[in-house]
């Protein structure tokens, strides 16, 4: 996984090229004013979500990891917590092809505070539960990047 702000992409210039047009899509679009839903950037192969919820306690969350695509996790509005661990040191549940969603069991290793302009990039064996509130539940607005692997 990765954790940065966008103010800082410069630094990730490593980076695959899909991941850059994330940032570029980042940087060239009002992505607080896009209503909630999905948006095509390259088909199925890179796209993004913008989504509103409400942080809240870790109880009522669940992990999760994806095979076939990474997530870029970018804070709109607000702020969260992300737990994460990889998926080696859980318990791997069920995996929906479908959904390119695996439900894992286990505990955090760390957490990671998203706020306004920051990123967290999750990869194929990082395992993650978002919306936990960092002291109030609060409505946030994130875009989650789908990038193909």
């Amino acid at each position: 996984m990765i954790y940065g702000n966008i103010k800082n992409t410069e630094e990730y210039k490593f980076l695959n090229i899909d991941l850059q047009k994330c940032f570029e899509y980042i940087k060239n679009n009002d992505l607080k004013n896009l209503e909630k839903g999905t948006y095509e950037i390259c088909g199925n192969d890179l796209f993004v979500n913008i989504v509103e919820y409400e942080t809240t306690t870790e109880d009522k969350r669940f992990w999760e990891a994806h095979k076939n695509y990474l997530d870029l996790h970018f804070m709109l509005d607000g702020e969260e917590l992300i737990n994460v661990n990889f998926i080696d040191n859980m318990k791997q549940i069920e995996f929906v092809e479908k959904d390119d969603f695996l439900s894992l069991e286990g505990n955090k290793k760390s957490s990671i505070l998203l706020e306004e302009g920051d990123f967290l990039i999750c990869y194929p064996n990082d395992a993650h539960m978002t919306a936990i509130k960092v002291s109030d539940s609060k409505k946030i607005k994130k875009a989650i990047f789908k990038v193909k692997i």
